[in-house]
């Protein structure tokens, strides 16, 4: 078949005719009625028509209708839609078909089942009058009760989808600063999810507005009473055709106004982004210029005002974990622990048990002489900061701060005194007016390190809490933070992917393995002891897998290792060997290393002062190897290059598994 192309759609793509075509005949048909509206009105009485005296009645009842059902809709629908959106229940199709049902039944059906349901013969009705006096058909509550029926759906499905695109890490991270779920959902869902609900209000009182079927049906015609707009519309029809269109393109023009308002967005949450004139103006380190001296008058003034939060009480932990991750950890007061761990280790999954927000874990969790275990997550006393660190967007860097001072009852002066204390220790105190959006990623992590820390919690939680910061950055906020945690009452668990962080900060680094405890040891011994090949990796050396032999090991991806030690014939053990401890020739060696192999270079890369050299083998595992620049230059290292490497036995270092 022939295709046919029209005009250009951009970028060098065409619309086809025969998609084009019936596109436009659609367009058309929309339009042509509003078109006939417009080319019926006699305009010379538009203003009579609107100012008639049963027009302006009609035009009080309808606002009067349509505001109480918006309010109706907001009382039951947020609810509603917080229901649908947050809680797993048995049943929900139902109760979704239900809410869609009003929006997809026909008018007049929708007004008998009203009239069955609440008519002086309907299924309640009955003892409404009889209970509370209350009778609904033939009345303008009536009217207020049909138009609720057809325009909450609207509402309901709107705020749903909102609820739905706004990722529950800001509640649970609320709920972590010590707010309470109906806090949260004031203070944090609702002011999150304000595009979806006021679009959907809009469309629910537009549909109110112009609803007409089940009003007639269930709450009749009676002038002053239940006459609405739309109803007078259709009186007019028979008696007034030119008023009717008067009074219709009236109505047409509000819903058309609350459609081009909305532009579309029927729902969804903010997504904060960075504006192009903050984002060119921030430095690499997250600054408009110098990042100024951590504490400084500023802090000594707020911290002389609000007093040491760090001297508040000593929280020793004990939590038995069980579920996915499985283990039992006990730490001193003032402990700081590293936990590491590949991905899907049971890294994230340890901290949401803790927090007590996860059904994969469960933690029997004691803080100091106090069992939370039973706690909801917002009176644990565990602070969390979570990867991104989601700050609340409609709050500034001082209020998000002082949100779980706030949450704990601290009066709001001293609560921005306190906050403004800890945002100046973070560098980030000049920044305190901005918005999350306005900050770059580094000043946002310390924000929400500041957030967490002035909650003054007793277990503190660190999920990758430097990630996003440059390295100049890094350093000095780690500086702060080791600062902070040496005073630390509590227990902090940092999960980090930096063998820098971990043995900079931790007392303890806990490696986690398929949800299990594989090492929980101080820095130094998990450095020159890992039980973990990701750990060795992690910190730079090469580790194989493998059983001890009489000679060494034989090695679980293919090959044989021979070492000086050996474990026990048997022995599942793990070894280690740094790369400085391989040797990288173009020809076979001859000599002292008792293990050779030949290779292939497959990826040179810069570490400080020297250079990395992978190399794959048949014959062995993957190796790496760190050489000087001037000695890869000798060897004429490249990608692709056949090499020779070369161990001594007595560079090994093997750890019984």
């Amino acid at each position: 078949m022939k295709t046919f192309h029209g005009r250009p759609t951009g970028r060098g793509t065409r619309t086809p005719l025969l998609l084009a075509v019936p596109a436009l005949l659609a367009v058309a048909f929309l339009l042509l009625p509003l078109a006939g509206v417009l080319a019926r009105t006699e305009w010379g009485a538009f203003g009579a028509h609107l100012t008639s005296p049963g027009t302006v009645e009609a035009l009080k009842l309808s606002l009067i209708v349509s505001f109480w059902a918006l309010g109706l809709s907001l009382l039951l629908g947020v609810p509603l839609a917080w229901l649908l959106a947050r809680v797993p229940f048995r049943g929900k199709a139902i109760v979704r078909s239900l809410v869609l049902l009003p929006m997809v039944l026909p008018p007049t059906v929708g007004g008998v089942a009203l009239l069955l349901a609440f008519g002086r013969r309907g299924l309640i009705g009955p003892w409404l009058e009889s209970t509370f006096g209350v009778t609904l058909p033939f009345h303008t509550s009536g009217a207020v009760v049909a138009a609720t029926f057809v325009s909450m759906p609207f509402l309901v499905i709107s705020l749903e989808g909102a609820l739905a695109g706004l990722r529950p890490r800001y509640e649970e991270t609320a709920a972590s600063l010590g707010a309470s779920p109906i806090r949260v959902f004031f203070t944090v869902t609702l002011p999150m999810v304000a595009p979806g609900l006021l679009a959907g209000a809009a469309l629910t009182w537009a549909r109110a507005l112009g609803e007409f079927g089940a009003t007639i049906t269930f709450a009749g015609n009676l002038p002053g009473t239940t006459q609405t707009l739309p109803l007078q519309v259709y009186l007019l029809l028979q008696e007034e055709p030119e008023a009717a269109t008067s009074v219709s393109l009236l109505l047409l023009a509000v819903a058309m106004a609350v459609l081009l308002a909305l532009r579309g967005r029927w729902s969804g949450a903010p997504s904060p982004r960075r504006t192009p004139a903050v984002a060119d103006a921030l430095g690499p380190g997250g600054t408009t210029g110098p990042v100024p001296p951590f504490g400084g008058a500023a802090a000594d003034r707020v911290e002389d005002e609000a007093g040491d939060p760090d001297a508040e009480g000593r929280w020793a932990l004990h939590a038995d974990v069980d579920g996915f991750t499985r283990l039992t950890l006990d730490a001193a007061p003032g402990t700081t622990i590293a936990v590491v761990g590949p991905n899907g280790a049971g890294k994230t999954t340890l901290l949401r048990a803790l927090l007590g927000l996860t059904p994969r874990a469960h933690a029997a969790l004691r803080l100091g002489d106090a069992d939370v275990t039973g706690l909801p997550p917002h009176r644990r006393q565990v602070a969390w900061v979570p990867q991104d660190g989601a700050l609340f967007p409609h709050l500034t860097a001082l209020a998000n701060t002082a949100y779980g001072l706030r949450a704990h009852g601290v009066p709001r002066v001293r609560a921005r005194r306190e906050a403004l204390r800890w945002l100046d220790r973070l560098g980030v105190g000049h920044l305190a007016d901005r918005r999350p959006a306005q900050l770059s990623g580094g000043q946002a992590q310390r924000v929400a390190l500041a957030r967490a820390l002035a909650a003054r919690p007793r277990l503190l939680l660190l999920d990758e809490p430097l990630a996003a910061l440059d390295q100049t950055t890094r350093a000095h906020v780690r500086h702060t933070l080791r600062s902070h945690l040496a005073g630390f009452g509590g227990v902090c668990l940092m999960v980090t992917h930096d063998p820098v962080e971990a043995v900079s900060l931790a007392d303890r680094v806990l490696v986690l393995q398929d949800g299990r405890a594989l090492q929980d040891a101080p820095p130094a011994e998990v450095t020159r002891h890992p039980r973990s090949p990701w750990v060795a990796r992690m910190l730079g050396s090469n580790a194989w897998p493998g059983t001890a032999t009489p000679d060494g090991l034989d090695l679980d991806g293919g090959g044989a290792l021979i070492t000086a030690e050996q474990p026990p014939v048997g022995t599942p053990a793990l070894a280690i060997i740094a790369p400085e401890a391989v040797a990288v020739h173009r020809e076979r060696p001859g000599g002292s290393p008792r293990n050779v192999w030949p290779g292939t270079v497959r990826e040179i890369t810069a570490s400080g002062s020297r250079l990395r050299i992978l190399v794959t083998s048949d014959l062995a595992p993957s190796l790496v190897a760190e050489i000087t620049p001037q000695a890869a230059a000798e060897l004429g290292l490249a990608d692709g290059v056949p090499v020779w490497t070369g161990v001594k036995a007595t560079e090994v270092t093997v750890v019984p598994l």
